[in-house]
């Protein structure tokens, strides 16, 4: 390259400034100019909607680049409120409208076009309204800015469910206004497929974010102190303000007569180096077309590292470096309160649209060990062809999203498969992944698709699903199944599966699920090697909710909406009136900031550890204090709910925090409940148990359900008899006088808890072991800890002295704590409980 080359480069922030850094460290001497139209260079566009919401204070932290700096390091000329209005290619020369200079041409050698993308603006009535804002530059973000602090501005309606909308509804939403969220679609952020869209929209409803899906707008109106936005629907919506995010155009109509070869929508063409049809012209950014990298078509993703990577390679191919850009993921994120979500690659819209075959799976790992404190759910969902090559992932979650969907994304850069998930060696530590990582996890479940090791079914299969040829079959426990099931379905346990096969017709194909789709796998496994044709759901229950997820509307009665005829509509047509309430009237409604006197922290313990620990707290209270605990088990959400409903302790308020954990408080004493909910106790307060079998696994589920009784203020029994007697022998030696039939039956029987067997899958007391492994892994208290717990809570332990006596047992060789009964004493006490069970 010559010294004396001169380029323009039309446009800044990301794909023009990063073009003109490389350019000046690729060639000292050129000459090399930036137009740019508004006062700013480059800024941090991404990061407006925090700026507008309080995450980021200052607003010069937006400032990436100025003019002065970028001359000063880089010797660039920078020229801002430049507007570049055409494009001569015969003679080489651009047009500008400066604010300083007037009108003047200027030639060049070389130009790299970044002009970017605008807002959409349609053409409706009322749309040029003072009240409807849009976001796009610094300019922008000032206005609004200014608009939100107002002390009057108390709502705001975003229209456009799009990564902007969506991230200023919840943005204006943290600053305190009442929002309103209304997209012509059924569904927020289009690169998400529905039901993990759902996981986001759930957390917008959580936070008090309205939502109308579906609903185009119409027209505008000013009214004297408000904007209504009319929607088709007949629906009209009064605020303060308006935000516009429905899209974005590129900004290409200065290029309109320079003989550039446009696409369709009006994206500027270019090839793998970048270059446009006219010599010596590239283009960059938000305003050219890409290849889709999955699919290979022409498309136009519209994101900033993108943006950046094509300025640097737009600057190598001016100085002769022949640098290629194979085209474009798409891999995005977006934080949503809480809830992170991110995709990559194509999603199933896309692969259907194109009509590209394609398979899907589903997982829900923890973003850490389990039984590290702080670990919570993630949802993965991965799409693959029959190969096995990754067409396309997509992630929610608290914590860890954004690694996995990198993860997979640098797999599908290097076009991997599935089963390069499963070899990537990733880093582990408890408090950051697990030893198989949930990006792994998602290869292996995948790969057992690939394999036939199982095949699988999504949720909206069961919307066809053929009942006369198909059976349902639920494998989780009773306990799940009531909690909620997918209609028509059957249960049978997977640790029943094998003792009820007999139940399942051969002749019809079995469809089986769980909660999450591990043990859907094993129930498929179990069956499909003994003759069943058989399918698992994917990703289990838990995606079936996921998938059949529906936002509520906005309904009459409600504190931030009344519901009415609205008295300003020139139609005809019946028109419904939504008003947004004021942001004031809004907190008042709203429990405030609960004082807690004492503190409870239960995170890191499965259940009932939580309400064991809850229980405990609470007796040490007195009447009026309030307690806050905090848990990280999710189930803590309903069961500190219904566990406040059986006690004298009233719950005072019950959320989700933005990093997962569940935070609740409570204050000891009686619950107020209405007149209506006051019923009679029809059924004694108490529990017992028979204890037959002394099998690890029963024993344990034994003391896990007496300790969740006994946490819930019931009175416990458990009454041990028969091999029931060996959970509480102690574990060593008694020197005690025996028959000789004592001495045998003391001799083959465990002695003690710690030498108890599975009841399935002993393997030789590997069983057992693995059992207390995964138990102590995940933070699940031990059989030992279990009993000492229902001792110290007050569970009445009792050993059948009938048994005892028929096989040899003495009361020296029991655990202490242990009294000895009969028949009747059992009767007695069952006679006095709600709850009687046979383990």
């Amino acid at each position: 390259m010559n010294n004396n080359k001169k380029i323009l480069i039309i446009g800044g922030v990301a794909g023009g400034a990063s073009a003109a850094a490389r350019l000046r460290r690729l060639d000292e001497e050129a000459h090399i100019v930036m137009f740019e139209r508004d006062p700013y260079i480059s800024f941090a566009n991404c990061g407006l909607p925090y700026y507008i919401g309080d995450s980021i204070k200052e607003r010069s932290k937006l400032l990436v680049q100025t003019p002065e700096a970028m001359h000063k390091r880089f010797n660039i000329d920078v020229r801002t409120e430049s507007e570049v209005t055409s494009i001569n290619p015969l003679n080489k020369t651009v047009s500008v409208q400066s604010k300083e200079r007037g009108v003047y041409e200027e030639s060049y050698d070389y130009i790299i076009l970044s002009p970017g993308a605008k807002p959409t603006r349609p053409n409706l009535p009322g749309i040029d309204s003072s009240r409807i804002y849009k976001l796009r530059n610094i300019p922008d973000t000032d206005a609004i800015k200014k608009r939100v602090q107002d002390e009057m501005t108390r709502s705001a309606i975003v229209i456009g469910g799009g990564f902007i909308g969506v991230e200023m509804a919840e943005n204006l939403k943290e600053i305190g206004l009442e929002v309103t969220l209304i997209e012509a679609g059924p569904q927020i952020l289009a690169p998400f497929d529905a039901e993990m869209a759902n996981v986001l929209i759930k957390e917008l409803e959580e936070h008090d974010v309205n939502l109308f899906f579906s609903e185009r707008v119409q027209s505008f109106r000013d009214t004297e102190t408000h904007i209504e936005v009319h929607l088709a629907s007949g629906k009209v919506l009064t605020s303060d303000m308006v935000i516009l995010a429905i899209g974005v155009t590129p900004d290409t109509g200065f290029l309109q007569e320079s003989g550039l070869e446009l696409g369709p929508r009006g994206h500027i063409i270019v090839n793998d180096k970048l270059e446009t049809n006219l010599e010596n012209i590239y283009a960059v950014g938000d305003a050219i077309e890409v290849v889709d990298y999955i699919n290979g078509n022409k498309t136009a993703i519209p994101l900033a590292g993108p943006a950046n990577k094509q300025g640097r390679i737009a600057a190598d191919n001016v100085c002769g470096l022949g640098t290629t850009y194979k085209g474009t993921q798409g891999t995005s994120i977006i934080k949503v309160f809480g809830i992170t979500g991110a995709a990559t690659g194509n999603n199933e819209k896309t692969l259907q649209r194109l009509g590209i075959p394609y398979q899907v799976i589903y997982v829900h790992p923890s973003s850490h060990a389990s039984y590290y404190p702080g670990a919570s759910p993630l949802a993965i969902k991965l799409l693959f062809n029959d190969e096995g090559t990754i067409l396309g992932a997509q992630a929610t979650g608290y914590k860890g999203v954004d690694k996995r969907i990198d993860d997979i994304a640098t797999v599908i850069h290097f076009r991997g498969t599935v089963t390069d998930l499963t070899e990537l060696e990733l880093s582990y530590a408890p408090p950051y992944s697990s030893a198989k990582d949930p990006v792994n996890m998602a290869g292996y479940t995948a790969e057992n698709v690939l394999k036939e090791a199982t095949q699988v079914v999504v949720p909206r299969d069961l919307e066809t699903r053929d009942q006369e040829h198909t059976i349902l079959v639920d494998v989780r426990s009773q306990i799940e199944h009531d909690n909620g099931h997918i209609p028509d379905s059957i249960l049978i346990p997977v640790d029943e599966l094998r003792e009820r096969m007999h139940e399942l017709d051969h002749n019809k194909e079995i469809w089986v699920y769980c909660q999450v789709g591990l043990r859907g796998y094993t129930a498929s496994r179990i069956l499909a090697q003994k003759g069943f044709k058989v399918r698992n759901l994917t990703g289990g229950y838990k995606t079936y909710q996921m998938a059949n997820y529906t936002p509520t509307l906005p309904k009459e009665g409600k504190p931030w909406v009344t519901l009415g005829t609205s008295s300003t509509s020139t139609s005809s047509t019946s028109v419904t009136s939504v008003t947004i309430e004021p942001k004031q009237e809004i907190a008042a409604a709203k429990e405030s900031t609960i004082q807690a006197n004492v503190e409870l922290d239960a995170c890191g313990l499965s259940c009932p550890g939580p309400l064991i620990q809850l229980k405990n707290k609470m007796e040490q209270l007195t009447e009026g204090d309030i307690l806050r605990v905090t848990a990280s088990d999710p189930g803590f959400y309903e069961d500190v709910q219904a566990w406040a409903q059986m006690t004298s302790n009233r719950i005072l308020e019950v959320n989700k925090t933005t990093n997962g954990m569940i935070e609740a408080y409570l204050s000891k004493g009686s619950t107020v409940l209405p007149a209506s909910a006051v019923q009679t106790p029809v059924t004694p307060e108490g529990a017992s148990m028979v204890v037959f079998s002394g099998d690890l696994d029963k024993a344990i589920a034994a003391f896990i359900i007496a300790n969740g009784a006994a946490a819930s203020g019931k009175n416990v029994t458990l009454f041990f008899t028969f091999w029931g007697l060996n959970i509480i022998r102690k574990s060593s030696k008694v020197a005690v006088n025996k028959t000789f039939i004592g001495k045998m039956f003391g001799a083959m029987m465990p002695r003690g808890s710690h030498k108890l067997t599975l009841s399935k899958m002993n393997m030789m007391g590997m069983g057992s072991k693995m059992i207390r492994g995964v138990m102590r892994k995940n933070n699940v208290s031990s059989l030992e800890e279990l009993i000492e717990t229902a001792i110290a809570q007050g569970v009445e332990i009792v050993a059948c002295q009938m048994s005892m006596d028929l096989m040899g047992i003495t009361r020296e060789e029991l655990i202490d704590h242990v009294k000895i009964g009969g028949v009747g004493y059992y009767l007695g006490k069952a006679d006095q409980s709600g709850i009687n069970l046979f383990i």
